[in-house]
């Protein structure tokens, strides 16, 4: 919905989980010589300050990336993240937190390119002035990310990986992001698709994994993070999961390290844990 400012939960659980697989897909994905087109079809801003604004209101940074920044124990996708997270915070002081655009840019190579669409006026506004020395590089497109991912695929280069994760504020969401999926298969059924989703109380969303697995019978990864027990009645974030589609053969092992540490370090009760399934060619 064009209320959602992702500012508010800037760094949170969900982020945690989101970015630690996209800073693995971006590593593996730019090991090629050949270029890479990252396409955000919902960017929110580029990076977020921790220590004023929004994300002061309910500091939900600090119980998700705020809980893994000091630790020393890290399996090594998660300090992979932590390290890009580090990267915009050169004095070793958390206070900023980069969005999906700001690790891509930090992550991506010259030869490749940033695409990225932001539906809110105020978003979009921030990310094109964050961008605007990028040049052809990184664009931003004020609009709908949808409508806009049909625009760019398939990319020149036949490489790409698309990060799709709206607020699903709006349970229409759900529909869409399958609507788009089909139609990006029909495009460009090479890409590699990485969806984000709630875990809410809202019957769309305990649907959703299974119908994403409609899409194709081989081929998809899914892995989800819960933090605490759901909210008996209520629509409030217990956790998240991520849907892979044509994931890297390497993503499961790294998940398979980062996703006990994470339960348990990101655990606000004795419900937490997580599940991780895929079903590869």
């Amino acid at each position: 919905m064009l209320s959602y400012r992702h500012g508010f939960h800037a760094g949170m659980h969900a982020d945690v989980l989101k970015h630690v697989v996209l800073v693995h897909l971006l590593r593996y994905l730019t090991q090629k010589d050949k270029p890479l087109w990252f396409i955000d079809t919902h960017a929110g801003a580029a990076a977020y300050a921790l220590d004023e604004g929004y994300a002061m209101k309910n500091a939900e940074y600090a119980s998700g990336i705020g809980r893994v920044w000091a630790r020393e124990d890290m399996p090594a996708p998660v300090a992979e993240y932590v390290e890009q997270v580090r990267s915009l915070n050169p004095d070793g002081v958390l206070r900023r937190y980069p969005g999906s655009p700001q690790l891509a840019m930090q992550m991506l190579r010259k030869q490749d390119r940033l695409r990225m669409f932001e539906l809110h006026s105020t978003e979009s506004r921030l990310l094109r002035q964050y961008f605007r020395d990028a040049g052809p590089r990184a664009i931003v497109q004020a609009g709908d990310g949808f409508a806009g991912l049909q625009a760019v695929l398939p990319p020149p280069s036949r490489r790409a990986l698309v990060l799709i994760d709206p607020s699903y504020e709006d349970k229409g969401d759900y529909r869409q992001v399958l609507a788009a999926l089909r139609d990006a298969q029909k495009r460009f059924r090479a890409g590699v698709y990485a969806v984000w989703y709630p875990q809410v109380q809202r019957r769309e969303s305990r649907q959703f994994p299974e119908r994403l697995k409609q899409l194709q019978h081989k081929d998809w990864l899914h892995v989800s993070l819960s933090v605490k027990k759901p909210v008996a009645g209520g629509f409030g974030l217990h956790g998240s999961g991520m849907f892979i589609l044509n994931p890297p053969w390497l993503l499961p092992k790294a998940l398979e390290l980062a996703m006990p540490y994470l339960a348990r370090v990101l655990a606000q009760d004795a419900a937490a844990g997580f599940s991780l399934e895929c079903e590869l060619a």
